[in-house]
């Protein structure tokens, strides 16, 4: 039988409401042998969001961006560029509203059939955040203009359309360290997306 803990909410402080908000959360829970404990922890809210892999079967390619993330630049990332799955937070949108927005700005294609494959936690110890995975083909007669995101988001994305073999090998070299992706990239292998 699976552990289900009984939790009692005792106090939230708000710690930062900057830029998303960071809170305490102080709270007792029932342990496996039933006795209670009480555990602070602390939880980043910046909302849920989406991601999607760009693919094209005829050409056996993939669109990726390439943007500077300071957190990777902190932690060892010596130019702070990353190269990642065109994403973005939900604002008021639902994911697959929000993925037509971010696909069309940041990459330039407006995308026609999306298809959600999976949706994940994706740093649970510390972020709230669900991620919504989607999939979906593009082609040249659905590219709307050149992408690069919004300027008034302060965006300078980069477009990439790579070789599907070559963003593969990417993730075995390093090249591209970002979870999302990787996963996206790994889903389109195993099911064989790109035929």
């Amino acid at each position: 039988m699976l552990y289900t803990p009984e939790v009692h909410i005792k106090q939230t402080e708000v710690l930062s409401d900057n830029w998303y908000t960071l809170r305490k959360i102080t709270f007792d829970i029932r342990q496996p042998n039933g006795e209670w404990s009480t555990q602070n922890r602390e939880a980043y809210d910046r909302g849920n969001g989406a991601v999607i892999l760009l693919y094209s079967r005829e050409k056996q390619a993939v669109v990726l961006t390439r943007q500077f993330r300071m957190p990777t630049y902190l932690n060892g990332n010596a130019s702070g560029m990353l190269i990642e799955a065109c994403a973005g937070l939900l604002d008021q949108d639902n994911a697959e509203d929000c993925i037509r927005r971010e696909t069309e700005e940041e990459t330039g294609y407006r995308v026609r059939n999306v298809t959600k494959v999976l949706e994940a936690y994706m740093s649970p110890g510390s972020v709230t955040e669900i991620l919504y995975f989607f999939v979906a083909e593009y082609a040249e007669e659905l590219r709307v203009h050149a992408g690069g995101g919004v300027e008034h988001e302060q965006e300078s994305i980069e477009v990439l359309e790579l070789p599907f073999a070559e963003a593969l090998q990417m993730v075995q070299t390093g090249a591209i360290k970002d979870a999302k992706t990787i996963l996206l990239l790994q889903y389109a292998q195993l099911n064989n997306l790109l035929g």
